[in-house]
């Protein structure tokens, strides 16, 4: 008789769980970052730059920014001529990017980035503000991806970008086991050691991944909102992918 499985709970992304647990876990949010991905996630944001790179002077959003790695790295880009925005709804995380921002600024270069508290779904911008609208390993953690997504190009200029950084699996079976394994058994234990939180956030982190679309199936969604000509690019053997399409 064969056994029946039983499905994964779906995992909890109401917004007040997502704030508190980021809340709790950003005082250790960056260093946990790079330890438990090696650094390598300095590689993906790196890449996503190259791949999607600034153009001309219009504006930049970076939504779900988090501690502003990605938009400081926009700003970078530019050369520092193009204003960047970054929208987290943790103020708590953004404190952090302020402080990050402030100490790379110097009275002849100020840092042209700002960072405002806002919901993914309900961005305070009128249409067609950016040629870029980014998000790194965060559109998973949106309640409704699809309405997130909308509002991504909702305020993207027409021939604007968006670029989507997240996580997904290998495609190798041998490397995906592995990583399965990390996720779920190492990676948790590690993460609530090493940054204690009342919700479970690195349990939270594989189960959120482990449902989020990814490949061919997140670049369907993307389309279906409204992006075109979607493009993606695995990076350190499909541990992370890159989504880049137009508006």
């Amino acid at each position: 008789m064969t056994a029946v499985k039983t499905p994964e709970p779906v995992v909890d992304k109401s917004g007040e769980r997502v704030r508190q647990m980021f809340s709790e876990i950003s005082p250790r949010y960056d260093f946990m970052n790079h330890f438990l991905s090696g650094g390598v996630d300095y590689y993906w944001r790196w890449r996503t730059i190259r791949i999607c790179p600034p153009r001309g002077d219009d504006p930049i959003l970076d939504v779900c920014t988090g501690t502003g790695d990605l938009a400081l790295a926009f700003w970078k880009a530019g050369k520092g001529k193009i204003r960047v925005v970054g929208t987290d709804f943790t103020a708590a995380m953004l404190e952090i990017a302020k402080q990050k921002r402030d100490r790379q600024a110097t009275t002849v270069r100020p840092v042209n980035v700002e960072f405002l508290e806002a919901d993914t779904q309900e961005l305070p911008f009128d249409e067609n503000s950016f040629q870029i609208v980014s998000v790194a390993f965060g559109l998973r953690n949106v309640s409704d991806t699809r309405r997130g997504v909308r509002e991504m190009l909702r305020v993207c200029k027409p021939g604007g970008r968006i670029a989507i950084l997240e996580f997904s699996m290998p495609g190798n079976p041998v490397l995906r086991w592995g990583y399965k394994l990390y996720f779920k058994y190492v990676l948790p234990r590690l993460g609530q050691l090493l940054a204690r939180n009342n919700q479970a956030a690195y349990e939270y982190l594989p189960q959120s991944v482990g449902q989020f679309p990814y490949g061919k199936e997140l670049a369907a969604i993307l389309e279906e909102c409204g992006i075109r000509s979607v493009r993606w690019y695995p990076l350190t053997f499909g541990i992370a992918t890159l989504y880049v399409g137009e508006k």
